[in-house]
């Protein structure tokens, strides 16, 4: 507090003879008026510096404190809830991964059991037409044995025919057998 009182004094000083050569009448200190005004001014300065000082300057340094106090709880209560939200979506893409994985896996077991049951269908409609071409060949099989059953009897008749109408007589039988056994042979029809 000593060293601004000399700083003002000095300064009080030096500045009339200045101001005095520029023609500023108001810091003629020569004038008992202008010396009373400086040095009531020095006085009532430093009353309210040590007013300041031991009561405004308190007050608003607590001030001060208490809010970097509020500014550095907000700036806690931030970060801690950055680290809630962070956490919170590292649950929600775990969450999303597991019920995407579930979904397909549920789709691959869908997709599994629709593939086997149409092969299933496969496999049984495979056997039934399987049985139906057994049974129609079976079928044909009997209807040709038949038909060349009916076909030495047809070939018999109608050889027995043309050979009577060309010679006027009737063939003889075992002759007559034995040479369309031969050709039903020769045909591979047995």
């Amino acid at each position: 507090m000593r060293p601004l009182l000399a700083a003002s004094v000095s300064l009080g000083l030096l500045l009339p003879a200045a101001a005095m050569a520029e023609g500023m009448p108001q810091l003629d200190f020569a004038n008992p008026l202008t010396t009373h005004q400086l040095i009531w001014g020095a006085v009532i300065f430093i009353v309210f510096y040590f007013l300041a000082s031991r009561s405004a300057l308190p007050k608003v340094g607590a001030v001060l404190a208490e809010r970097a106090k509020n500014i550095a709880r907000d700036l806690q209560n931030a970060q801690d809830a950055k680290d809630k939200s962070d956490k919170a979506a590292a649950e929600v893409a775990a969450a999303t991964a597991k019920a995407r994985a579930e979904a397909q896996a549920a789709i691959n077991a869908a997709l599994d059991k629709a593939k086997a049951d149409a092969a299933a269908q496969a496999a049984a409609l495979n056997e039934r037409l399987e049985k139906q071409l057994q049974e129609s060949e079976a079928t044909i099989a009997a209807a040709r044995t038949a038909a060349m059953g009916a076909l030495r009897e047809v070939a018999t008749d109608t050889a027995t025919t043309v050979i009577t109408r060309l010679t006027g007589a009737p063939p003889e039988q075992a002759r007559l057998n034995g040479a369309i056994g031969a050709a039903l042979s020769a045909r591979g029809v047995g």
